[in-house]
Order: structure tokens, then C-alpha cells, then sequence
């Protein structure tokens, strides 16, 4: 049995049934979710939850699926790493990193979303799924078409990182390229939409694909122990995960598994494709779509379908939102590399590097509770990182080798020049 009682417009209010619909007949505005939040409340408590398996099922009855979910039984309960050594570097005194690098079955927050949507496009008798994507996406549905026996199409821009094109061909789906960014990519995917009807998890589905985001906060607030964070820092892209986020421990509060007051929300963009942050600095509700130019390739969406809902849940939760350049991108990316053992793709370095401005800013207090959200995997995006890694040393198979090297590295800047000998050899 579900606990969902439609779907409804963020806008006008006018209600709608479940089904393969995401904008508003009357005024075009996105539709949303509704639930029966009496009847959840009824049946939802601490320790149901923990008795269940360590997944993103788990809360079950605040997600859009009405019978037993059919993919996704291994996804999500990523862990929430407190990261000390981090915290030391920034100057700030409790940091937690949420770490959907490591989510199931291919290391990205998508993991998150996609087995919702397929669970409902399932229910709603789909049996073709599709996706524009920026590449998380696209691994994602590829795999999780897969598993569940689906007919899958992707399409991508075609200047995307290899890591991710193979990390969705591997699956078996009919994979395209666009030549263009991902806008031109999610453009021509609506036409295709409408004229061949399938489930395209974030347009036709995407009121309940943007609902599995929310499991991002459950999980949040379940891992430090039923509390809320007092700041979260979250990427944009097409401005669907920093909504549900705030939605998620929204939910939680009106339920009762939580209270305390609303965490602070915060937008991170990479410079090269900050339509919301600029229209954050300008006071503007108006969204002034860009032409992406950035290394972060995953949250590079120039004309973000969220991005006025992203600006309203930061305003009225009293958060802000910075850009990163990609130098300061891939900066972050070595810090929380070499601080906690995490290798994130550049969507987690804006991330790292826009949470150290907003320390150094004031913004976030040195003495509080942030969490930085970290949503897709360093090895994908190797490019990125590359030329900034320095090379092996290399020596012959004999002690004394090492042994000269070993003196070098610890003479006087000696590391600095073995990793610059290398990285030029």
C-alpha cells in the first residue's frame, strides 16, 4: 500500500492522478508529490525503519511507489563520514562528508533517484526507459534498466568524460550522442518523449524520480543519530537534489522522527556555469540561462529545470550559495583526496571548495555542523585531474635505487623534485 494521494502543481495548486505527466495543464508550472502525512505518521517510527535492510527502501512509505519496489534493493545508506582532518583544513569544528561516491551499482547520487523512477514507470506499465544526462544519470538508468529487464535509450552530450560513456555502454543500452551541451541534449529528448512515450525518468517521470533524491536527507538525519545538521552544502545541476534535501527533513519534522530547527541550505556551483548562483548575487528570482564552460561536467546544466526552486529553498532556510573556479575545483578535489581518503569527481570539489569559502565568508560558523555532499565518483572523471597528478618514480629492481631515492626524497624539497622529475618523465 502506497501513501500517496496525487500529484499536485507547485504553482496554481491544481491536482492531478499518478501518472506520466510532470507540468501543469493550467499554468505549465512542475507538478509535485503529494502524501498522506496523518496515515505515515501512523505507521512510521525510529525503529521500523531500523529493522529494515540498509537501503534507500527503508523509507519506503515517503517515496512514490504504491506496491513492493522492484530495483534499488542494494542502493543507497551511503556512508556519513566525519571528517576531522578536512574539518582541521577548513578551520571549521564538526564537518561530515555524505559520500554517494561509493553508492550502488555505479557510484553516484543517481543511484538514488533512478530505482524510484523505474519502480513507478514500472507500476505505470513502461517497458521502455530513457534519460538525458550530463553522465551519472546515464549510468544509472543503464544499469538499473538492466537489472530490471527494461528496454533502455540514453542520450548524451557527446564531449562527455570516456569513464562515463563506457560506464553506461557496458550495460547494454542504445546509447546516443548530441552534438551540444547537455540543454540541446534535454530539448530534443522532449520532443522524443512526446512522440514515443516512453518513461524519461527526468522529464515525463521526474515528480517521482525528484522524490528518491529526499532519501539523500533521510539518510543524513538517521546517520547522526535523528538529528539535523545545523548546514548542508549541496551541487546544482538541474536543481533537483538541494530541494529534496530541504524536503526530506521538512518530512521528517511534520512525522515526528526529528525537530530542531531547519538546516541551512547551500548552493554550489563551478563558475563556468553558475546560472543560479549569479542570480543569488543579483537578489533575482529570474534564472539567465548559460553556456556552460567548466571541468565539472556532471552539474555543468546551463538553464537548470529547478533552478527557481533551488533560489526559494536557500532563501527561506537563510543559506547563500558560491561558484568555484576549476582551479579551485580540483584543488578541493587533492584536499579531500589527501585529507579522507575520498576521490570525488569535480561535482564534490565545488562542493568542498564552495563550503571553504562560506567558512572563510562567516556564513557557515567555525563552531557548527556542516555536511558537504559528495555525489559521484573521481574515477569516472579522471580527465579532470590528470595533468595534477604526479607521475611514478621509476627505478630498476635493485635496493641501492631505492635507496638513492629514498635520500633524495627526504633531502631538502626533495619530494617537490621527484614529483616534478616524474611528472615530466
Amino acid at each position: 500500500m502506497g501513501y500517496v494521494i496525487g500529484l499536485q502543481c507547485r504553482e496554481c495548486g491544481a491536482d492531478y492522478p499518478q501518472a506520466a505527466v510532470h507540468v501543469c495543464e493550467e499554468c505549465f508550472g512542475p507538478l509535485e508529490v503529494q502524501y498522506d502525512y496523518d496515515a505515515i505518521r501512523a505507521v512510521l517510527d525510529r525503529d521500523t525503519i531500523a529493522a529494515r535492510p540498509l537501503n534507500l527502501w527503508r523509507y519506503r512509505e515517503l517515496l512514490p511507489v504504491d506496491g513492493e519496489p522492484t530495483v534499488g534493493l542494494h542502493s543507497g545508506f551511503t556512508p556519513l563520514v566525519r571528517a576531522d582532518r578536512l574539518a582541521r583544513a577548513l578551520g571549521a569544528r564538526e564537518v561530515w562528508v555524505k559520500d554517494d561516491s561509493v553508492n550502488h551499482p555505479t557510484f553516484s547520487y543517481k543511484d538514488r533517484v533512478v530505482p524510484v523512477a523505474l519502480s513507478k514507470a514500472i507500476e505505470l506499465g513502461f517497458q521502455t526507459v530513457s534519460c538525458a544526462s550530463t553522465g551519472n544519470l546515464a549510468n544509472s538508468v543503464s544499469a538499473h534498466a538492466a537489472r530490471a529487464g527494461l528496454a533502455c535509450f540514453i542520450f548524451i552530450p557527446d564531449d562527455l568524460e570516456q569513464g562515463k560513456v563506457l560506464g553506461s555502454a557496458i550495460y547494454g543500452p542504445q546509447t546516443v550522442g548530441i552534438r551540444g551541451n547537455y540543454d540541446d541534449v534535454n530539448r530534443l529528448c522532449s520532443e522524443i518523449a512526446d512522440k514515443y512515450g516512453w518513461a524519461f525518468v527526468n522529464i515525463n517521470i521526474r515528480p517521482f524520480y525528484t522524490e528518491g533524491a529526499k532519501t539523500y536527507g533521510f539518510e543524513i538525519a538517521e546517520q547522526l543519530g535523528w538529528r539535523l545538521p545545523q548546514h548542508v552544502v549541496v551541487p546544482t545541476a538541474g536543481g533537483t537534489i538541494l530541494p529534496k534535501v530541504d524536503k526530506a527533513f521538512d518530512e521528517l519534522r511534520r512525522i515526528g522522527l526529528v525537530d530542531g530547527p531547519r538546516p541551512k541550505i547551500y548552493t554550489a556551483q563551478a563558475a563556468g556555469c553558475a546560472p543560479v548562483v549569479r542570480a543569488l548575487h543579483a537578489g533575482s528570482d529570474t534564472i539567465e540561462p548559460v553556456k556552460p564552460d567548466t571541468i565539472a561536467k556532471s552539474i555543468a546544466i546551463g538553464n537548470p529545470a529547478d533552478g527557481y526552486y533551488v533560489l526559494q529553498t536557500i532563501r527561506e532556510s537563510g543559506g547563500w550559495g558560491e561558484s568555484a573556479t576549476d582551479a579551485e575545483i580540483v584543488e578541493a578535489i587533492h584536499l579531500l583526496a589527501r585529507t579522507e581518503g575520498i576521490f570525488t569527481e569535480p561535482a564534490g570539489g565545488t562542493t568542498v571548495a564552495v563550503t571553504k569559502k562560506l567558512i572563510e565568508q562567516g556564513r557557515i560558523a567555525a563552531d557548527e555542523s556542516v555536511v558537504i555532499c559528495v555525489t559521484g565518483n573521481g574515477y569516472k572523471t579522471l580527465e579532470a585531474v590528470a595533468a595534477t597528478v604526479a607521475k611514478p618514480a621509476i627505478i630498476d629492481p635493485r635496493l641501492r635505487d631505492f635507496d638513492e631515492l629514498y635520500e633524495r626524497l627526504h633531502s631538502p624539497g626533495g619530494q617537490e623534485m621527484v614529483g616534478s622529475n616524474a611528472a615530466a618523465g
